[in-house]
C-alpha cells in the first residue's frame, strides 16, 4: 500500500522582510532549534492553498493571501513519501503571535536567509525559485 503525506510551507512576506520562525527539530543533533519557515501537514481532505493559510494563522496570528507557489519538494520517511507545496504568502501585518510550539521569530531580508537557515536544501529552493 502507498503511503502519502501533504506539506505545505509558508513564506511570508510583510513589505520587504520576510518571517522566519525558530522551532524544536530533535533533540539528537547538535542544534536542536533550527529557524525556519512555517510549514506543516495538511489535513485529510484539506485544499493545500487552505493549508497553509490556516498553519500561518494558528503558528503566527497573521492572516496571508497567497501570492503564488514557489517551489515543491519530496522525501521518503520509512515508507511514506512526503510531498511539499511552498506558497509565497503576503501580510498585511508584521505584528506576530507565535504558537506554544515554536521559540522564537524574526523579519528578515531574503539577503539575511544564509545567516539563519542551515538547511542548504531549502536555500537551494528558494535561489531556484527566484524569490
Amino acid at each position: 500500500m502507498e503511503k502519502y503525506k501533504i506539506m505545505v510551507k509558508g513564506i511570508v512576506q510583510y513589505e520587504d522582510k520576510y518571517l522566519i520562525i525558530k522551532k524544536w527539530y530533535d533533540d539528537r543533533i547538535g542544534n536542536p532549534f533550527q529557524w525556519e519557515f512555517i510549514d506543516g501537514k495538511i489535513e485529510f481532505g484539506e485544499i493545500p492553498d487552505k493549508g497553509v493559510v490556516r498553519l500561518i494563522f494558528e503558528n503566527t496570528g497573521l492572516s496571508v493571501q497567497i501570492n503564488k507557489i514557489l517551489y515543491t519538494w519530496s522525501f521518503m520517511v520509512g515508507d511514506t513519501c512526503n510531498i511539499g507545496i511552498s506558497y509565497l504568502c503576503m501580510s498585511g501585518s508584521d505584528v506576530v503571535v507565535l504558537s506554544e510550539d515554536l521559540n522564537d521569530y524574526k523579519w528578515v531580508t531574503k539577503n539575511e536567509f544564509d545567516d539563519y537557515i542551515e538547511n542548504k536544501a531549502i536555500l537551494e529552493d528558494i535561489e531556484r525559485a527566484e524569490l
